[in-house]
């Protein structure tokens, strides 16, 4: 039998001695044999972008603006072959939709380099005020020029008792609301065209005694519920396609007394959670699975009755409204790690009116706004790359009576107060460059009973 393995063997070897300590003339089988997949990207202000090549993602994800730019590598293919990139997940905090150009071809034997990604935010489209007094949700469709407010068909729709709480999921398609008298979930799938809500099946879902917050992480996989009266938080896992929430079995977490609220990072590793009688705050872990296990220290020291949570659009530093100080307390070393302490950052505590309850951070320009409940008005703060904050020229801003809850619009034009006092909700347009509100005509826009709450859904 005659075997051409040797000559194959022997020709191999030839090949590859010319790649070592002859350069690259003349040689057949060297590298590189991939191209880099390079472009720019622009407009990204939001966390969790992820693109692919057909169907096979490409590299980490991209996150915030600190991600733009041009010469970005986004990843590699084969030399002589076709390419497709597409975006594979948008970002989110806030919800944007990315496009992608000059994404298909041949990448031949060179690089590829005129890759363009083009971010833009999603205007608001809905908003919705969880009315603890009369037991329901008021919705409204939002005007994305003028940022007015009106009426949702069929709205208010009816939840359980004193509702207190509400959280939308970052794709539009669920609202969950907690009920606190009546120790309940209500989820809501949203009508993406009305903005109705549809109450999914099985719901409410049962929640510990005296829920009193509710978050849900980025990639809209579990809902976050804290109980007041237990000390604790608990996990639901959100079920695709119907919204329908099934408690995660051993999430059950203490975090300290009377915890008031809970927020999740940007990428859906690490949770926080205010403790109102301990004057502390729990930094929690978030494994894949959704299970929560307490970092090293926790839970740490906070101002005098803690009500509201809110993180830097970077997610390194987190914001305390505390009632009972009118303060706001500015943490830095978050997510905690062993290289860096947790502990206020230059100038915490900073003078709030009386009694902030409610947080919002504006992350386009970078505002903060709180909502001072017992002094009627928002104070409203710049932020600087270090977390620290600096009074808005202006500020405090004139709300309706004892103003709850303060939300900010996704593209970062419009900020939304429920007023308990007087059942309204006050709007505001956001100056880009002072962060100065100015109330929008047709200001304030009636709610139901006490409204303690509000969401914003793209």
């Amino acid at each position: 039998m005659i075997t051409h393995r040797p000559i194959l063997a022997g020709l191999v070897a030839v090949l590859l001695a010319s790649c070592h300590g002859h350069g690259t003339s003349g040689c057949i089988l060297c590298g590189p044999f991939a191209s880099n997949l390079e472009g720019s990207l622009s407009g990204l202000v939001g966390d969790r972008l992820t693109l692919q090549n057909g169907a096979s993602p490409l590299n980490s994800s991209l996150n915030g603006r600190g991600a733009n730019g041009t010469g970005i590598l986004f990843g590699t293919a084969n030399f002589n072959s076709n390419y497709r990139i597409t975006v594979r997940t948008q970002p989110t905090n806030p919800s944007q939709t990315c496009v992608v150009a000059n994404g298909t071809g041949n990448t031949g034997n060179g690089n590829v380099t005129n890759i363009a990604v083009t971010c833009t935010i999603n205007p608001p489209r809905f908003l919705y005020s969880a009315n603890r007094g009369a037991g329901n949700v008021s919705g409204f469709s939002i005007n994305a020029a003028s940022g007015a407010l009106t009426a949702i068909p069929g709205s208010p729709f009816a939840s359980g008792g004193s509702p207190v709480a509400i959280a939308v999921d970052p794709t539009g398609a669920y609202a969950y609301i907690v009920n606190q008298s009546s120790g309940s979930i209500s989820a809501f799938t949203i009508d993406r065209t009305s903005g109705a809500l549809v109450a999914v099946g099985g719901s409410p879902f049962g929640a510990p005694i005296n829920p009193t917050s509710v978050a849900i992480d980025p990639s809209s996989s579990f809902v976050f519920v804290t109980s007041s009266s237990g000390g604790t938080v608990s996990v639901y896992t959100i079920t695709p396609g119907s919204g329908a929430l099934v408690a995660l079995a051993g999430s059950l977490t203490a975090t300290g007394r009377s915890p008031s609220a809970v927020i999740v990072d940007p990428f859906g590793q690490f949770a926080y959670v205010a403790n109102q009688i301990d004057g502390t705050f729990a930094a929690l872990t978030i494994d894949t699975s959704g299970l929560l296990s307490a970092d090293t220290g926790s839970p740490f020291a906070a101002g005098a009755s803690p009500r509201a949570l809110a993180l830097d659009p970077a997610g390194h530093v987190l914001y305390i409204a505390n009632s009972a100080a009118n303060t706001l307390s500015a943490i830095g070393g978050v997510p905690v790690n062993p290289t860096v302490a947790v502990a206020p950052v230059i100038g915490s505590p900073y003078a709030t009116g009386i009694t902030p309850t409610s947080i919002a951070v504006e992350p386009v320009d970078d505002f903060l706004y709180v909502a001072n409940q017992g002094s009627t008005n928002v104070s409203g703060f710049k932020l600087a790359g270090n977390g620290t904050l600096t009074a808005v020229t202006g500020s405090p801003f004139a709300a309706g009576m004892l103003p709850a809850a303060v939300a900010v619009d996704p593209t970062g034009k419009f900020a939304y107060v429920a007023n308990s006092g007087d059942n309204t909700i006050s709007a505001y347009t956001i100056d880009p460059a002072s962060g100065a509100l100015a109330a929008l005509p047709g200001s304030p826009f009636a709610t139901g009973l006490l409204p303690s709450a509000i969401a914003i859904s793209d």
